[in-house]
């Protein structure tokens, strides 16, 4: 069998969705590979993530990755110094673009430094609305309703699943693991397919001793394994700009050995064409090596399909 890979860009920024997007989705296309698109649909916050500097390893992941570069002095300084830029509002022209080139697209979440910062202590209503927000937004944009959500900081917890299953996606991509699995949280089962990232990202990799921009290409291209799906975040401020090159390399590689490059949404389809074969899988908060804070993980598998 083919090594199988599917890419999944979480585009956090106004900037990454005006430069990274287009950039990504060009690249995509000479390399013949399919990409979902999860957009930030609201104000773009970013500033206000300086408050993080209060998290363990974050510092360090500061200084490693060189988010200055990245991201750009006018992005850092969005909803602290300077407005807020609202996202959907003046992007809507590239985000319909990418749908129109056959890119899956859904949602990241409306804001994301209030998604991923503050997430977890929101209750139930907050949530909901919160997921509402970008529901509107992007059938605005869009026409249509999202049928894939990919959570902001990978932070997920039951009461975004239990909105999720309200929303009646098709899937859902919030978490670290290694197969795909309807989450069970605190005993409850919840109905969304949940299709995890598989593949450490390359913003966990970049600036370590070990692993100098020359050898991230190489070393993610030798964890694709043959038995299953991989799944690969990308980021369109890192891959679609600052780092645009070392995933082109990875492309070249992929095309080279091989990879065959599959869409999550017709994936997701094949799975719950046989939903009693899906596992469940508790879903836990730990932390993933390179990344400051926790992230949602699957945590282990039960006996019992759902």
């Amino acid at each position: 069998m083919p090594v199988r890979l599917a890419l999944k860009v979480d585009v956090d920024t106004d900037r990454g969705t005006r430069i990274g997007v287009p950039s990504l989705a060009a690249d995509c296309r000479e390399f013949g590979a399919a990409a979902c698109f999860l957009f930030s649909l609201g104000p773009d916050q970013t500033g206000r993530a300086v408050t993080r500097v209060f998290r363990p390893g974050f510092l360090g992941k500061v200084t490693r990755t060189s988010v200055i570069g990245i991201y750009g002095v006018r992005t850092l300084l969005n909803g602290t110094l300077l407005p807020a830029p609202h996202i959907g509002r003046r992007n809507a022209g590239a985000m319909r673009a990418v749908r129109d080139q056959g890119y899956e697209v859904g949602i990241h979440c409306y804001n994301h430094y209030r998604w991923q910062d503050f997430m977890q202590g929101m209750d139930l209503a907050s949530v909901r609305a919160e997921f509402a927000a970008a529901r509107a937004e992007f059938a605005r944009i869009f026409g249509v309703e999202a049928n894939t959500a990919g959570a902001a900081g990978w932070q997920s917890n039951s009461r975004s699943r239990e909105v999720y299953d309200e929303a009646g996606l098709l899937y859902s991509s919030d978490t670290r693991g290694t197969h795909p699995f309807f989450p069970r949280i605190e005993g409850r089962v919840f109905r969304t397919l949940e299709i995890p990232s598989t593949l450490p990202t390359l913003d966990e990799l970049m600036g370590r001793p070990e692993f100098p921009d020359s050898a991230i290409a190489p070393h993610l291209h030798s964890l694709l394994r043959a038995d299953g799906l991989n799944v690969l975040t990308l980021h369109a401020e890192i891959e679609g700009m600052g780092r645009r090159a070392v995933f082109r390399e990875f492309l070249a590689a992929c095309r080279g050995s091989g990879v065959e490059f599959v869409r999550l949404g017709d994936t997701a389809r094949s799975l719950l064409s046989d939903r009693a074969s899906i596992p469940v899988c508790g879903q836990m908060m730990a932390p993933i090596e390179g990344r400051s804070g926790l992230v949602a993980k699957q945590a282990f598998a039960d006996l019992q399909a759902f």
